[in-house]
């Protein structure tokens, strides 16, 4: 035995681990060597794992670490003349190339997902491609500790949120109560529930897709089991959410508001919870009912964890092979390069304050308001104004918005009003695109998003847009990679979000246009002292 060697003990098929140093050292060093590249990728999932939604995020990684150590306990030593181990370098190098295109476009995201598919990497040149490659669920599994995308959020909490309220009306009138569903309001009459963002289901519907991930991986079965748990988890998160809805509904109704808050709250999203992991198990039992020879719940879901220490010692018994040394340096070399890489500088052009907005415009007299503190952290920009025209001659009116961003990748930017009319118990009746021709204000012709939007009997029409660095854009995708273009043809990341809304009078949506494109002319000749083109 070499002094670079050292026993470890008796792994599977009383196969000797021996732990080679060297082999371990480079391990240690091409982990260490791509920490600069990740590094934000790391920081953005911490502080996405202090948020309710992604609190389950610390576990994944130990998860899947226990469920790659179980696959290990039936796999003896890697020899140290594994073929086919450069297919890992390559991927190793792929993930880091990516990982550094998301630093440089200051998209966490694609550094996070970029780690993944650089663990997979290590994994290949680890074992080699014919072992290596039958490890991809545990590190699939890694996807669960990532937020999702904020584009993707707030389109699925919407969604959620409608399905949840509308079961969640149906579970009170089941009940007998009378309750009216406006937009996302559930209103009981003397209370009104405001069924917001945190109550979607997407706190319990990430854990839950994570555990019933976990749940097939373990479950003894056939594999179309597993497939109906893995899919079962987000109609049961769903349905169960709604539930909980319902019954806040039901409490409310009869022992007052104060049911809807503080720990009974909170203790009911507990009890959602364990009730949906309940579930899974109770389908695992009738699964297994169906099955010629069934097994009792106890044998059906392989939870053993014998010998999984000795199986972690297998990571001081990495051979020092050619493809592992050459990614470490590789990668080492490409870090160096990274820490000497300097991005453009990043233009903030001078602007107004939205505070200094004219309060007159013509024969129209602005009231400026503040929104919800809770809302302006949500929206995230760094200015905006909030306000409503009415012209006391004509006795019409419009509200106009806009949200300035110097910095649209840093962590926040521009979502579609479309997330947040509902919570305003406002539905979408429309949405188009529809061109305005402001040529004589010096915008010339562009599309904007045309919305007709109801409350109960109340219909009002929207248009909004996304000002972008001189540009008009309706798509809010296409916005977002215009600014990572834009960052490195006119070092800007600024821009802004602009919304007018008026009331529709007795179902002339034509009338309304005329006197919204009216009243834009006015704003629109003074804003770009405040949204710089």
């Amino acid at each position: 035995m070499s002094v670079d060697s050292t026993e470890l003990g008796v792994g599977p098929e009383n196969s000797t681990i021996t732990a080679n140093w060297r082999g371990f050292a480079w391990l240690v060093l091409a982990v260490a060597a791509s920490l600069p590249v990740f590094w934000y990728g790391f920081s953005a999932l911490g502080r996405a794992w202090l948020t309710p939604e992604y609190s389950h995020g610390p576990l994944i990684p130990v998860i899947s670490l226990y469920l790659f150590l179980r696959e290990l306990r039936h796999s003896p030593p890697v020899p140290d003349d594994v073929p086919r181990r450069w297919p890992g370098v390559l991927v190793m190098l792929g993930a880091i190339l990516l990982a550094a295109i998301g630093n440089i476009i200051d998209v966490a995201d694609i550094v996070c997902y970029a780690m993944i598919v650089w663990v997979m990497g290590l994994v290949l040149v680890c074992f080699g491609w014919d072992r290596g490659r039958r490890h991809w669920a545990p590190v699939l599994h890694l996807a669960f500790m990532l937020p999702l995308p904020q584009l993707f959020y707030w389109k699925l909490s919407i969604f959620l949120q409608g399905i949840s309220s509308e079961l969640g009306v149906a579970v009170v009138q089941m009940a007998g109560i009378p309750v009216y569903l406006d937009g996302n309001i559930i209103d009981l009459g003397v209370y009104k529930l405001q069924v917001a963002e945190a109550c979607s289901g997407l706190r319990y519907l990430f854990p839950i897709l994570s555990f019933s991930y976990l749940f097939s991986i373990l479950y003894r079965g056939p594999f179309w089991h597993k497939a109906v748990m893995l899919l079962s988890a987000a109609p049961i998160t769903v349905a169960m959410n709604s539930f909980r809805i319902g019954m806040i509904g039901i409490l409310v109704n009869y022992y007052g508001i104060e049911q809807a808050e503080g720990f009974l709250h909170f203790f009911e999203g507990w009890v959602i919870f364990l009730s949906c992991v309940g579930l899974l198990f109770a389908m695992a039992m009738v699964l297994q009912r169906l099955t010629p020879n069934p097994l009792p719940l106890s044998q059906a879901i392989d939870l053993e964890t014998h010998g999984l220490g000795r199986e972690a010692r297998r990571i001081f018994a990495v051979a020092p092979s050619a493809a592992l040394i050459s990614a470490t340096v590789l990668i080492a070399g490409l870090s160096l390069a990274w820490s000497q890489f300097r991005e453009p500088q990043i233009i903030t052009p001078d602007r107004q304050s939205f505070a200094a907005f004219p309060r007159m415009l013509g024969e129209w007299r602005a009231g400026i308001t503040r929104l919800d503190p809770e809302v302006e952290r949500v929206l995230g920009a760094d200015d905006y104004i909030s306000a409503q025209f009415h012209n006391p001659g004509t006795g019409d009116s419009f509200d106009f918005f806009s949200a300035y961003y110097r910095d649209q990748t840093d962590g926040g930017g521009l979502h579609s009003p479309e997330v947040c009319l509902p919570n305003g118990g406002w539905e979408v009746a429309s949405l188009a695109p529809h061109e305005v021709d402001m040529s004589d204000v010096g915008y010339g012709r562009f599309e904007v998003n045309r919305a007709v939007i109801q409350k109960g009997m109340s219909h009002q029409l929207v248009y909004y847009w996304f000002e972008q660095r001189g540009k008009r854009m309706t798509n809010d995708m296409l916005t977002k990679l215009s600014v990572l273009k834009d960052a490195w043809t006119m070092q800007r990341k600024d821009g802004a979000i602009v919304r007018f809304v008026t009331v529709i009078r007795d179902g002339d949506e034509a009338a309304a246009d005329r006197e919204l494109q009216g009243a834009m002319r006015d704003v629109l000749g003074r804003l770009p002292a405040f949204l710089p083109q």
